[in-house]
């Protein structure tokens, strides 16, 4: 691949732009064979010590081949600052030790209630201007609203990933137009600026849509997890991310009211 289509944030570089989670598997055998499918080089895992261990006492780490992967470290299932951050301290000690590249970034969730599972806005910048200080690399989840993103990327995010819709809702993108705005005003002085849209992807179409839209990625996890058949599902988003990669910067044809002919209507045959 060429070095000028490759997805680029902060030190890491990647030539697929789909990234997948590993939570909500029927099993860690059926998780790699997904990931594998998937075509992802980044793979999400939740740092916190109850979740990285199933009740067999497996570890997932250890069906996550550290040298395919980058592991991206989140704060999944924090309600605030202080829980942010010492988990994403814990995900970097933890991912030192492997020797993974992974350890120098963290995906920042400070989520504002159980129900929606939607961010929460003070919190999470106040836990990014922390970790920024820290020498983290940031990828910053957050609402779709434009006026937030732009505060996350001022305040040192290296990526701000807006939700297509509530986590695990399969919704896609609910509200594309303001999705639309975060990427002008993102991207408007920085055109290589990462936005990746995190959250809500149900269907290979949803990873499209996202990515004709003009995002740098698309982060998913129960989309694939919760299929009927997760390693088919897998395969479907990989191909999706391609088609809108490609889609994208091939440029639509314009919409029109009226049909217009494929073929010339002039010089044809005419009847006998």
């Amino acid at each position: 691949m060429a070095d000028d289509q490759l997805l680029r944030i902060g030190p890491f570089k990647f030539s697929s732009r789909l990234f997948v989670g590993t939570g909500k598997y029927a099993s860690y055998e059926l998780m790699a064979e997904a990931l594998a499918a998937s075509g992802c080089q980044v793979v999400t895992v939740a740092v916190r010590r109850e979740r990285m261990v199933d009740r067999d006492g497996r570890n997932i780490l250890d069906f996550i081949d550290s040298d395919r992967y980058t592991l991206l470290p989140n704060t999944a299932g924090c309600f605030n600052a202080s829980e942010a951050l010492r988990t994403a301290r814990l995900g970097r000690e933890l991912l030192e030790g492997l020797g993974n590249t992974g350890a120098g970034w963290v995906k920042l969730e400070v989520l504002g209630d159980k129900k929606t599972l939607l961010p929460d806005p003070v919190g999470t910048l106040e836990a990014l201007e922390v970790l920024v200080k820290e020498d983290f690399v940031v990828l910053c989840y957050s609402s779709d609203d434009p006026v937030m993103a732009r505060r996350l990327k001022d305040a040192g995010a290296a990526s701000v990933m807006p939700a297509g819709s509530p986590i695990g809702s399969g919704q896609g993108v609910l509200n594309p137009s303001n999705i639309r705005i975060i990427l002008e005003s993102l991207t408007g002085d920085d055109r290589d600026y990462p936005v990746i849209v995190d959250a809500g992807v149900g269907t290979p179409s949803d990873v499209t849509i996202a990515m004709e839209l003009g995002a740098a990625g698309v982060l998913l996890n129960t989309g694939i997890a919760g299929a009927a058949d997760p390693v088919k599902m897998a395969r479907a988003m990989k191909l999706a991310m391609e088609a809108g990669y490609w889609g994208r910067r091939a440029g639509r044809i314009p919409r029109k009211l009226y049909a217009t002919a494929s073929s010339p209507l002039t010089g044809v045959i005419g009847a006998e």
